[in-house]
């Protein structure tokens, strides 16, 4: 980017009790993009919690779009990944209210399984049972073979951000699938995206996590490259410029 051009500016809308989702974006997005970060109360997982979430997204929306992004992003996996369509109905409803483009975790997670051509996985999440069955549904319905699902059960963003990388990295060894084609390791509250690489290396397959799938998505629309140093192979997969693929 040349010194006359503008910097790429990201508005986030995240979980209010999410404590890693901003530092891990951007550790993957380039020193020259902007985020810009407002919130939506979620702390839990109940039905009421993750419905919930929504009921102020118009303000949180518009709060954003107070800094002229070039697109934004709603990071929220369990949210997005609530019903078939809810990732998409989200994006909309932002991009109605406010004028401009947006993408939802639920979203980037499929294009991203798209892009590396992969339609068989192993699902990995900290999230209570009932959680962990609607994001299954989420991605059948997408044409996404779940192999298998696999939650740890717990229950709020605080908590999932206690647990040490290692807890997820050892999750996903021990669900090993030689059937699987990529493995997603979802959520944006808890520490994944420096167990990529090594995961891979592992599994010998793609792995994607929820904010490194939103963060090469984020990239890829705005038509800029993502930063592509040990964050899997989905961060080297083409950007196309300003795609709305």
């Amino acid at each position: 980017m040349s010194c006359n051009e503008s910097p790429v500016r990201i508005g986030m809308i995240l979980p209010s009790g999410n404590i890693l989702a901003e530092s891990q974006i951007r550790d993957m997005v380039p020193a020259t993009a902007e985020l810009h970060v407002t919130r939506l109360r979620l702390t839990g997982s109940s039905d009421a919690d993750l419905d919930g979430m929504l009921t102020d997204l118009s303000q949180a929306a518009s709060l954003v779009a107070d800094t002229r992004p070039d697109l934004i992003a709603f990071n929220c996996t369990a949210v997005s990944t609530r019903r078939p369509g809810s990732d998409t109905e989200i994006a909309e409803r932002i991009e109605r209210e406010t004028d401009y483009p947006a993408i939802t975790t639920g979203t980037a997670l499929i294009e991203g399984l798209r892009a590396l051509n992969a339609r068989k996985i192993v699902l990995v999440t900290p999230y209570i049972d009932a959680v962990v069955a609607r994001e299954t549904a989420f991605f059948e319905w997408h044409g996404v073979k779940v192999l298998g699902a696999h939650g740890a059960g717990i229950n709020s963003n605080w908590d999932m951000a206690q647990e040490p990388e290692a807890r997820w990295q050892d999750m996903c060894l021990a669900a090993q699938d030689d059937r699987a084609e990529a493995y997603v390791l979802s959520c944006t509250a808890i520490r994944s995206h420096r167990i990529i690489a090594p995961l891979e290396e592992a599994l010998q397959r793609p792995v994607l996590t929820s904010n490194q799938a939103l963060a090469w998505l984020a990239m890829r629309r705005t038509g800029v490259a993502p930063d592509r140093s040990g964050f899997g192979r989905l961060m080297k997969m083409p950007v196309e410029d300003g795609s709305n693929q």
